[in-house]
């Protein structure tokens, strides 16, 4: 076993202190892509098929997540505990599709021009948050702008202290800009709707070219909208260290299971809510309310509050609610519906 390559691939004590003392034969494996019926894993020193054990499906792993397989049967015989996970509802159901797994940076990608949709931007954000993973909003097409410093202005506004990168995907300086977040053993994710640079930046960061790289597709320029050029995840190494995971284009993501990220996105809301007369306010219409007083002299943009009202609604809706005695709860649906 390679230590220094399973060092750079993201291996640490977290992962290694899970090991057994009757597992120091099977070998630590990272899964690069996910496929019908097996996966494939980064091995540090290469890339190996795996299959899976008894009873176990592919939903149950995601792109990063790190497993010990036997050196054998090439049997992913154990799923480790991830320090991170990103993952969003399916709409209709309570399934949560897994995106990645293990990600230290997640890089949410979209455009100077109509992509730029702080209600979406604000759930990608939202889902960084209550992972536990460190957000950064990475501004592109500034090429196609007279002047990115109004875009940069308005990501900044949608979450406190948030770190906003404006960049040409194209340029090999990007790699430069995105430095600080890289290097050995750092994960990073990228997501975003199609179209906005997304596979270019992977091809950026990993030093690929155009004929060795991730197919790109243009935008386009008519409603900002983009072809899906990534269908599945996938795990890619980053020139001069770390790995990025390529995700699929993305313009929908249902919220649930995420009150902890809002409370951060939102900040200021969560801060004024104890100042207001009444506990349980909605802050829509109670006398007394700390928020709407802050709408009312311009502390606070009102379509904020509506963007909050929303959030927060289709996540109460989408949050599964425990029951019965203490001891013995059963999780159920709440039964709402997205609106």
């Amino acid at each position: 076993m390679d230590h220094d390559a399973l060092r750079d691939l993201g291996w640490d004590a977290f992962f290694a202190d899970q090991r057994g003392d009757d597992e120091d034969a099977l070998l630590p494996m990272r899964v690069a892509s996910v496929h019908r019926s097996r996966l494939v894993a980064e091995t540090g020193r290469g890339r190996q098929r795996l299959d899976l054990p008894l009873h176990a499906t592919t939903a149950d792993y995601a792109v990063g997540d790190w497993v010990l397989a036997d050196p054998a049967t090439h049997v992913a015989l154990r799923l480790l505990d991830r320090r991170s996970l990103l993952r969003r509802r399916t709409e209709g159901t309570d399934i949560r599709q897994l995106i990645a797994a293990n990600v230290d940076v997640l890089f949410i990608v979209t455009s100077c021009n109509d992509d730029f949709n702080p209600a979406r931007l604000e759930r990608y954000l939202a889902v960084a948050n209550e992972a536990g993973i460190r957000p950064v909003i990475l501004l592109t097409k500034i090429d196609k702008v007279d002047d990115p410093a109004p875009w940069i202005a308005r990501a900044r506004d949608l979450q406190r202290d948030l770190e906003v990168v404006a960049l040409n995907a194209k340029s090999p300086e990007a790699r430069d800009r995105l430095a600080p977040w890289c290097g050995p053993g750092r994960t990073l994710a990228l997501i975003g709707s199609s179209g906005v640079g997304k596979s270019t930046l992977l091809n950026t960061l990993a030093g690929l070219t155009a004929d060795t790289g991730q197919a790109t597709g243009a935008i386009r320029e008519s409603d900002a909208k983009g072809r899906h050029t990534t269908t599945a995840r996938s795990l890619h190494p980053v020139a001069g260290g770390g790995w990025v995971i390529d995700t699929p284009g993305m313009r929908t993501l249902h919220l649930g299971d995420v009150a902890s990220g809002l409370d951060m996105l939102f900040a200021e809301i969560t801060e004024l809510a104890p100042e207001c007369r009444f506990r349980d306010c909605t802050h829509q219409h109670e006398p007394g309310c700390a928020v709407l007083a802050a709408v009312a002299d311009g502390r606070l943009p009102a379509e904020r509050l509506d963007r909050w009202r929303k959030l927060a609604e289709e996540n109460r809706a989408n949050t599964p609610v425990q029951t019965g005695p203490r001891g013995n709860r059963t999780t159920l649906p709440r039964g709402g519906k997205r609106r």
